[in-house]
């Protein structure tokens, strides 16, 4: 099964990016194998708008299963929610610790956005 973190870097070791539809890249992390692959968003990050919704429908196209971020804002989260991809939040971590508080089943899933569209 396929998650998707966001992030500012490359590795394992970096840190959980904020921001959804702005991350400037992804992790897709398998879970039945530990393996991963970098994935970029630098058009939907720098995008003046629509930067969530085509986030999330690149992510969606990818068949993941679950995604692991800072924030997630209404349109992309309904999405996703669409799409039936559960949005958890985790604070300022390393990707590889929200990978294990994942795993833990310590994250909750979100019922909603926590927070408004077109948020910085």
């Amino acid at each position: 099964m396929k998650i998707a973190l966001s992030t500012t870097g490359y590795c394992l070791g970096a840190p959980l990016e904020s921001r959804f539809g702005r991350s400037p890249r992804f992790i897709i992390y398998e879970l039945d194998n530990g393996s991963f692959e970098v994935i970029e968003n630098k058009l939907n990050a720098n995008a003046p708008q629509g930067a969530g919704v085509q986030t999330a429908a690149n992510l969606i196209t990818a068949d993941i299963k679950a995604v692991i971020t800072g924030h997630c804002g209404p349109k992309a989260f309904s999405m996703l929610d669409n799409a039936k991809i559960p949005v958890y939040l985790a604070g300022n971590v390393s990707v590889s610790k929200a990978i294990e508080l994942y795993k833990s089943k310590t994250l909750s899933k979100q019922e909603s956005a926590d927070v408004d569209g077109h948020w910085q």
